[in-house]
């Protein structure tokens, strides 16, 4: 990636409820595809974004798209290890998830030079 400090896209917004957590993945793909370096958090009902129940969710169609196009790129999503649903549907697909506590998630926000939150 194009830049040392990343872009850091938190998303708390619950994607069964609003549009705008799957359109917040959808700015953090374009930021990836602009070269530039993101760090992808889901925190607290942000992480449903990677529930395997697309119907659930708003979008869920284009969610599942940006979810494949980020996967494909390697691109793997920072979850609060507190917001993880339970249960087999969650993060079905093998999507690259790095479980982070308060403080990483603190060291990761330090770490950015831009932000977007949703």
């Amino acid at each position: 990636m194009g830049s040392a400090e990343p872009v850091v896209v938190i998303i708390s917004t619950d994607p069964r409820a609003s549009h705008r957590a799957g359109e917040a993945m959808r700015i953090g793909l374009g930021v990836v595809a602009g070269d530039r370096a993101v760090t992808l958090v889901l925190a607290g009902p942000g992480a449903h974004l990677l529930d395997a129940d697309i119907d659930g969710l708003i979008d869920g169609d284009d969610i599942a798209r940006v979810r494949a196009e980020l996967k494909r790129l390697g691109v793997p999503f920072h979850v609060d290890g507190a917001a993880v649903p339970a249960g087999p549907g969650w993060n079905a697909e093998g999507h690259p998830v790095v479980l982070v506590s308060p403080t990483e998630l603190t060291a990761l926000v330090n770490a950015g030079r831009r932000f977007i939150v949703f």
